[in-house]
């Protein structure tokens, strides 16, 4: 059975993004991203939030921290990705996206941030495998983001 590993998310920037370098030179970037969904509960609608964490990588990452900050409008095409680890003998886990695509909505200077562009697109271009380039860490830690492999599907 075939699957399919695809979200969309629109949102805001939950803080500003952070940026570093994998030994590489790739940039990665790690963003927080406020989803909100309008549901009815008991005759009245109400706003309920979701919090995603968003990896972001090569030049997406850079723009990213050039251009958003806390409250910056944004969407994210990518795919779901689970991180486990263990800590202090616990087994532990965390759902994220690594994005493929970003796109900054709402105008300079309105809909966000300070530093929100409007309309722009980016997305990765090319996705290295970067498992193997990855240093090892602590078990107490997350592990690393790593990057999807590459496909040759021709769409």
């Amino acid at each position: 059975m075939a699957s399919y590993n695809r979200v969309v998310l629109v949102g805001n920037l939950t803080r500003d993004p952070e940026l570093r370098y994998i030994p590489s030179g790739t940039a990665v970037s790690e963003i927080g991203l406020a989803v909100n969904d309008r549901v009815k509960k008991n005759n009245e609608w109400v706003d309920e939030t979701t919090f995603v964490d968003v990896t972001l990588w090569a030049r997406t990452a850079e723009v990213a921290n050039e251009y958003l900050s806390k409250g910056s409008s944004v969407l994210i095409e990518g795919r779901l990705k689970l991180d486990m680890w263990e800590k202090d003998g616990q087994k532990r886990s965390k759902l994220r996206v690594v994005a493929d695509k970003m796109q900054m909505l709402g105008g300079k200077g309105g809909g966000g941030g300070q530093r929100s562009g409007g309309g722009q697109s980016y997305q990765s271009q090319q996705q290295p495998e970067y498992r193997d380039s990855m240093p090892s860490q602590p078990a107490s830690q997350p592990p690393a983001p790593t990057m999807p492999p590459n496909d040759d599907i021709p769409f």
